[in-house]
């Protein structure tokens, strides 16, 4: 088939396009080398500069989206802003590149009946969860409301029961859980995904919505500072600065994979459904943020103070895991790939790059001052 990858040159679309030229697929890749993701990278990797069609553009405009989508069966789209934090304050951006991006690709297609394209598969999130599933001793499964700013202050972090108030322990979260986005991040991934759903009913596009975990692997930006942790700390501790954990370290997080990531893709670019589904993609396990520090000082040997600082910033959710149970059902889908191990594997291709902390800074400075940033960070 011809695919269409939005984002293409970024981390996971890169890895995704390498999957999908083995499998005989013909690939092209529309992406405008975000300095923010980039850096100054302008170029796609040496392997698919000669494998795939690149074409430099954004997904914000219209005679972009125009020229390229005629001839394509399948559009992967995963062109996005990302950063939680900074989705707080860049609204403007997250709005436009996230949702008036893909509201161009729904708006073309309903101009043409012809169009050609097959099937859709959209980058979702976590995020449009806000806190998730969380098990009430009293009240069973319930889905807490987003902390509030003034509890979290006197070291008050976990989510409560939003019936008797109770602190409540956090189970895995299925694709039913009500959406609650604690960010705007969140909230555009919502209204994204909705609008791939509800258009790919309406126009007979089966489509999926992956509500990606936290996405990590060899190749992720190590040079964005307003998302993955792994690269932020692998930064830090490679030169031996501070590491600040933020609350009481405890909160936790469901790392996936890029390798369970494109297989999961994979999967929903080549199934049968007819229908359109969101289905949560992650590994399976739930690893905490002092867990994940202290793994990535040992493994550079230890040189930085890692550290709870009780800081916190508006839109983090406490913890994520998610239930896998419809990605195994649908998609035959099981995470392969164990923390510990890919940790390791990420770990050992950070330490061949030159470490960057002159953007995480500037980042902590900008929520700070926006008054989304509190406590010593």
């Amino acid at each position: 088939m011809n695919i269409l990858i939005t984002g293409g040159a970024g981390f996971i679309g890169s890895c995704l396009a390498r999957s999908l030229l083995q499998q005989g697929h013909s690939v092209t890749v529309l992406d405008n080398f975000n300095p923010q993701i980039h850096g100054s990278n302008t170029e796609l990797t040496a392997d698919l500069r000669q494998s795939v069609r690149l074409v430099r553009g954004d997904v914000r405009d219209r005679k972009v989206w125009a020229s390229t989508l005629p001839g394509h069966e399948v559009i992967v789209n995963l062109a996005a802003e990302t950063g939680t934090g900074q989705s707080m304050y860049e609204v403007a951006k997250y709005e436009q590149v996230n949702l008036a991006g893909t509201a161009l690709l729904y708006d073309l297609l309903g101009r043409k009946a012809d169009h050609g394209v097959e099937r859709i598969v959209v980058a979702s999130s976590r995020a449009i969860y806000g806190e998730g599933a969380y098990q009430c001793p009293q009240h069973g499964q319930v889905y807490p409301q987003p902390r509030v700013s003034s509890e979290k202050r006197n070291g008050l972090f976990d989510p409560v029961c939003p019936v008797c108030a109770v602190i409540c322990l956090s189970v895995p979260t299925p694709e039913t859980a009500p959406f609650q986005p604690s960010s705007f991040y969140g909230l555009t991934k919502q209204v994204q995904e909705q609008m791939t759903l509800l258009f790919g009913e309406v126009f007979g596009i089966p489509s999926f919505a992956l509500r990606y975990q936290n996405v990590y692997g060899p190749g992720q930006s190590l040079k964005n500072p307003y998302t993955g942790i792994l690269a932020i700390f692998s930064n830090l501790a490679r030169v031996g600065a501070d590491i600040n954990v933020f609350e009481d370290g405890e909160e936790s997080r469901d790392f996936v994979y890029i390798d369970d990531v494109v297989r999961a893709t994979v999967a929903c670019v080549n199934s049968p459904e007819k229908r359109s589904y969101a289905v949560n993609v992650g590994s399976n396990e739930r690893t905490s943020v002092m867990q994940v520090a202290q793994a990535v000082n040992r493994y550079f040997g230890g040189k930085s103070k890692v550290q709870v600082t009780g800081a916190f910033r508006e839109g983090d959710i406490r913890h994520g895991m998610a239930d896998l149970e419809r990605a195994r059902a649908m998609l035959g889908f099981e995470p392969r790939v164990k923390f510990e191990d890919g940790l390791r594997s990420f770990l050992a291709w950070a330490e061949e790059s030159e470490p960057e902390l002159s953007g995480y800074e500037r980042s902590l400075e900008e929520m700070k001052d926006r008054g989304l940033l509190h406590g010593r960070a």
